[in-house]
C-alpha cells in the first residue's frame, strides 16, 4: 500500500521550491530587463475587432498570447478545488481521528513519534486544502511561477504592483468592526423591532434577518452586512438545530439576498460601485432600476422558502432567556461610535491607506472601552482578505475570454450570461470587465448589472461577502462544512425568482 505522506510531501516540497523561486525574483527584479509592454495586455491590442465569432476572436487571442489559456486553466482548478474542498476536510478529519486513535492506544506504553507525526502533518496539510479562504492563494503558486517561465519576473512584478488591493482591506476592516459587540446588539436591537411583529420567535427572527437584513447592505455595505446577518442567524437559528434541508436553504436566501440587496444604493455593493461612476449611476438610478425590484425578489424568496419549511420553522424551541446575548447591554454612545467607524470606512471605502488608519483608532478605541468590548477576532476577515486578494489577482487574467463573451449578446442573454459567469467569478470582476466594453447599450449595462447581482449567491466565490458568511457559519453544517453542490442547489430558486423579476420587470 503506497505511503500517503509521500505525495503530501513531494506536493509541499514543489509548492516551497516554487515560492521561493518567486520570492528570489520578485526581490531581484531590478536586476532584471524592465517588462515590455503591458501585462496582461489592453484588449484593443488583439486589433480583433474584425472578428465576430466568439470562438474565433478566442482561439485568436490564445494563438496571439498562449498565456491566456494557461491562466484560466489554473483559475478553473482553482474554481474545481473549491469544489472539492469538502472532500479535503474530510480526509483531515479522518487522518485526525487516526492520529487521536494512536495516542490513545498507545498511552502507557512509548509512543511512535514518527507515526504520529505524520498524521498530524496530514491532518493539517489537508485541512489548509480544505479551507476555501486558501483556495486562491494556494493556485497563486503555479499561476506565478507560469508568469515568471513565461513572461520573466520583470512581468510578474509589475503585475502584483499594479494589481488593486482596495476592496480585500476594506472588507476585513469592515468585517472586524461590523462584528463588535457594540454593532451585534444595535443590529440585534433593530431587528428585534421587526421579530416583534410575529412574536419574536425563532421563525420570526428567521425572517426578519433573511428581508431586512440584507436591505442593510445598501447603507453599511454588503460584507458588513454579512456579517451581521450570518452572526444573528448563528445566534438566533443555527444554534436551535435545525434540519440540514433548512440550513441550506437558508445559506442560499442569505448568500442571494446580501448579493441583490445591496443595489438601494450606488455605494454599498461592490458589483455596483465598479460602474457606477463611470456610467453615472445615482441612487435615485439605483433605486428605480434595481432596488425595488430587489426587494421584490427577497420578500417572495422568503415567504416561499417559509411555506416550504413552515412546520420546521415554527417548531423550532426558543432558547433560553440570555442566550445569544453578547455580554451587558453597551452604552449608547459606544455604540455610535461603533457606527461613526462604520461609516467613516464606508465614506473613505476606495482609500486602503486611510482605511487601515481609521482601523488602528478603532483598535485602541476598542481598548479603551473594553469592559463593554469583546475581543477582536482577525482570523475569519484576514482569511476572507486573502481570498478575495487571491481572486483579485487570478481575475486579471481572465478579461481575456469574459469580454467577448459579454459583448456577443443581447441584453437577454447577456443578463442570463452574466448570472452564468458570476457563479465561476466574483461579480464585482463581471461588471468591472463590463465596464471596460466600449458602445454598451444602456439595456446592456442594466442586464448585465441585474445578472451579476443576481447570480452572487450561486457559489462562494460568486460575490466578494459569501466567504465571510460561509466562515462565520461553517461549523453548523457538520464536520466537512459547507459543500459547494448544495449551496449551488439551494441558491438556484431565489436566484431563479430574481432573474425573473429583473427579466420581466428590466
Amino acid at each position: 500500500m503506497p505511503n500517503p505522506i509521500r505525495p503530501a510531501r513531494h506536493l509541499l516540497s514543489v509548492g516551497f521550491i516554487l515560492l521561493a523561486l518567486l520570492c528570489v525574483c520578485l526581490q531581484h527584479m531590478e536586476a532584471t530587463e524592465p517588462p515590455v509592454g503591458n501585462f496582461p495586455p489592453p484588449l484593443a491590442e488583439y486589433a480583433d475587432g474584425n472578428v465576430t465569432g466568439v470562438a474565433q476572436k478566442l482561439m485568436g487571442r490564445i494563438q496571439a498570447d498562449p498565456f491566456n489559456l494557461v491562466a484560466t486553466v489554473i483559475f478553473l482548478a482553482a474554481i474545481l478545488h473549491t469544489f472539492l474542498a469538502a472532500k479535503f476536510r474530510a480526509i483531515s478529519h479522518r487522518f485526525e481521528r487516526e492520529h487521536d486513535r494512536m495516542l490513545k492506544d498507545q498511552s502507557g506504553r512509548a509512543l511512535d513519534e514518527r507515526k504520529l507525526d505524520r498524521k498530524k502533518f496530514l491532518e493539517v496539510f489537508f485541512h489548509f486544502l480544505g479551507e476555501v479562504e486558501a483556495v486562491f492563494g494556494i493556485w497563486l503558486i503555479p499561476l506565478g511561477a507560469t508568469i515568471l517561465i513565461m513572461k520573466g519576473p520583470g512581468v510578474a512584478s509589475h503585475y502584483i504592483n499594479g494589481v488593486n488591493f482596495t476592496e480585500p482591506i476594506f472588507v476585513v476592516v469592515i468585517m472586524a468592526i461590523a462584528s463588535s459587540r457594540p454593532i451585534l446588539q444595535f443590529a440585534e436591537g433593530s431587528l428585534k423591532k421587526f421579530a416583534d411583529f410575529g412574536g419574536a420567535t425563532p421563525a420570526a427572527w428567521w425572517f426578519a434577518i433573511l428581508t431586512i437584513g440584507p436591505l442593510l447592505g445598501s447603507f453599511i455595505t454588503e460584507p458588513a452586512a454579512m456579517t451581521i446577518c450570518a452572526l444573528l442567524l448563528a445566534g438566533k437559528f443555527y444554534k436551535l438545530n435545525p434540519s440540514m434541508n433548512l440550513r441550506y436553504a437558508t445559506l442560499g436566501l442569505l448568500f442571494v439576498h446580501i448579493s441583490i440587496g445591496g443595489t438601494l444604493t450606488h455605494f454599498a455593493a461592490p458589483p455596483v460601485v465598479m460602474v457606477a461612476g463611470k456610467w453615472n449611476w445615482d441612487t435615485l438610478f439605483m433605486l428605480h432600476h434595481y432596488g425595488w425590484k430587489a426587494a421584490m425578489s427577497i420578500l417572495i424568496s422568503n415567504t416561499l422558502a417559509f411555506v416550504i419549511f413552515r412546520r420546521e420553522l415554527l417548531s423550532l424551541k426558543m432558547p433560553l432567556a440570555g442566550e445569544g446575548k453578547s455580554g451587558s447591554q453597551v452604552p449608547i454612545p459606544i455604540i455610535v461610535c461603533h457606527l461613526l467607524f462604520i461609516g467613516f470606512v464606508v465614506y473613505m471605502a476606495h482609500y486602503a491607506a486611510v482605511v487601515v488608519l481609521i482601523f488602528m483608532f478603532f483598535i485602541a478605541f476598542v481598548a479603551a472601552t473594553g469592559r463593554n468590548q469583546d475581543a477582536i477576532s482577525l482570523r475569519g476577515p484576514v482569511l476572507v482578505g486573502f481570498f478575495l486578494a487571491g481572486l483579485v489577482i487570478h481575475g486579471g487574467c481572465q478579461q481575456w475570454w469574459i469580454e467577448p463573451v459579454l459583448t456577443s449578446l443581447n441584453p437577454t442573454q447577456l443578463l442570463l450570461g452574466s448570472t452564468i459567469l458570476t457563479a465561476f467569478n466574483d461579480n464585482a470582476a463581471i461588471t468591472y470587465l463590463a465596464s471596460l466594453v466600449p458602445g454598451f447599450s444602456d439595456q446592456a449595462k442594466l442586464a448585465v448589472v441585474a445578472g451579476a447581482v443576481a447570480g452572487g449567491g450561486l457559489t462562494v466565490i460568486a460575490n466578494a461577502p459569501n466567504p465571510a458568511g460561509q466562515s462565520i457559519l461553517q461549523s453548523y453544517f457538520g464536520s466537512n462544512g459547507v459543500d459547494a453542490l448544495k449551496l449551488f442547489l439551494a441558491a438556484l430558486i431565489p436566484t431563479v425568482i430574481c432573474v425573473v423579476i429583473f427579466l420581466v420587470l428590466l
